[in-house]
């Protein structure tokens, strides 16, 4: 499959290496020659420097040939312009990244169709929809909804009062078999590993969990967390992200947002009717006390710089704060994030590659989560008829080693694996796999 990505920041860097991965020709556009010289530098792309409105340039990239065309600049008139002569020219797909909300109602979803473009993304809305999901589930580090949010996957990183510590999988599994859920994987010490029977949970893992909605009270139990319902919220920053987040969170929960512009605080409080909207520079100690920083239950830190973002949370998790949230453009800091005990930590970039990936893939997968703590991913295919997968029962199956699956969806049913599980023709499956799998498993579900 030959893909052009126009566009080599660091969101377009970061789908190319996801897509180069996957075995995929990669070629990316950009009008800055240093980028580039970096790209070529470090890895095995062919780069083209010229802009991906021109038509030449285009040509140069040999669109015609071109599977899936990727506008991800920085600049949103860029990108529609490019999807539509990127299409024009005989790209086959095309998809432009864009920042006006208003073009995502499916009114107007319409007029980019009419012109070629087979899908936007808005990786500032995807990134508000995440921070809504994990304030709804308070006891996860990261959550990923699948089928309506009927089947989900859990990150949950196990302290020392963790019930399930020094047990393997095996014993874990016996001891809660009438529950829903399963571990598919264990992310230790930087490494990814599919659990097998022996090995066990220990702690600071972070331990990735398929969980049907009806046994997460018991999940959450049996790692030694507690749920609590989020009732007040404090949002730094009035940034697109924040802005979006506390438009969802303010009808259910008492939300503070505090932003340093006193003009971007006017303009948001015409339209956050119900957010209480404070001028100030959420670093201010004196500030964060003035304005009950013990009594918050999330702490929301989405300013434009990943630093301040970093330090806030650190800093609201020492006056009391049960849950802190921070959002790191840099991608170099999550790891260091994660490790200073900031609860979970979100990346847009990460977020859109997700989004966008699932167009890629050679099987049919309707949907692909990139985790921040490790490369690997999860992926829910639909199972075609006569697929390999439907064949035999899973443990007959000799399913790659470095992949393993959680959950089934069939109909309104949710499963979860088993090793007698035979899956059926348009089921939806729910799996864990690290890079080196990922073509050994399309290959069950062509």
């Amino acid at each position: 499959m030959k893909i052009v990505i126009a566009g080599a920041g660091e969101s377009g860097t970061y789908l190319a290496k996801m897509l180069y991965k996957a075995n995929k020709d990669i070629i990316i556009i950009d009008i800055d020659k240093d980028k580039l010289t970096y790209i070529d530098g470090h890895f095995d792309f062919l780069t083209i420097k010229g802009s991906a409105t021109s038509i030449e340039t285009l040509r140069k990239a040999q669109i015609d040939k071109t599977n899936l065309f990727i506008a991800i600049t920085d600049k949103e008139e860029t990108n529609i312009i490019a999807a539509i002569l990127a299409k024009k020219l005989g790209a086959r797909k095309v998809i432009a990244k864009v920042e006006n909300r208003e073009y995502l109602k499916a009114k107007n979803k319409c007029y980019f169709s009419d012109l070629g473009i087979d899908s936007l993304v808005y990786p500032e809305i995807l990134a508000s929809e995440e921070i809504v999901n994990l304030l709804n589930q308070t006891g996860a580090t990261k959550t990923y909804e699948f089928a309506n949010g009927k089947l989900s996957l859990f990150t949950i990183k196990l302290d020392s009062n963790a019930p399930i510590l020094n047990k393997t999988l095996q014993e874990v599994t016996r001891e809660s078999s009438e529950f829903e859920y399963r571990a598919v994987a264990i992310t230790r010490d930087g490494k990814t590993i599919i659990p097998k029977g022996n090995d066990k949970f220990l702690k600071n893992d972070l331990v990735y969990v398929i969980c049907s909605n009806r046994s997460v009270k018991k999940l959450m139990e049996y790692s030694g967390k507690k749920k609590f319902h989020v009732k007040n919220i404090m949002i730094m920053g009035g940034s697109r992200i924040g802005f979006k987040t506390a438009l969802r969170c303010e009808n259910k929960s008492y939300v503070k947002l505090i932003e340093q512009s006193r003009e971007k605080c006017l303009k948001l409080a015409e339209i956050l009717k119900d957010t209480l909207i404070i001028h100030g520079d959420g670093r201010d100690t004196e500030l964060l006390i003035e304005e009950g920083i013990a009594g918050i239950d999330a702490f929301v830190a989405v300013t434009g710089s990943s630093e301040t973002n970093i330090l806030s949370c650190i800093h609201a998790k020492k006056l009391g704060v049960r849950k802190t949230i921070a959002e790191i453009e840099n991608l170099d800091y999550l790891p260091l994030a994660q490790r200073m005990g900031i609860d979970t930590v979100i990346n847009k970039k990460l977020i859109a590659a997700s989004h966008i990936y699932a167009h890629v893939m050679t099987a049919q997968v309707s949907s692909v989560q990139c985790l921040i703590e490790t490369d690997a991913e999860i992926l829910e295919y639909f199972v075609p008829r006569n697929s390999k997968i439907t064949r035999k029962k899973l443990k007959d199956l000799k399913f790659p080693t470095d992949a393993t699956i959680g959950g089934i969806i069939r109909g309104e049913n949710i499963f979860i694996a088993r090793g007698d599980t035979q899956i059926k023709a348009a089921d939806k499956v729910v799996l864990f796999a690290l890079p080196k799998a990922i073509n050994k498993v399309n290959k069950f579900f062509k």
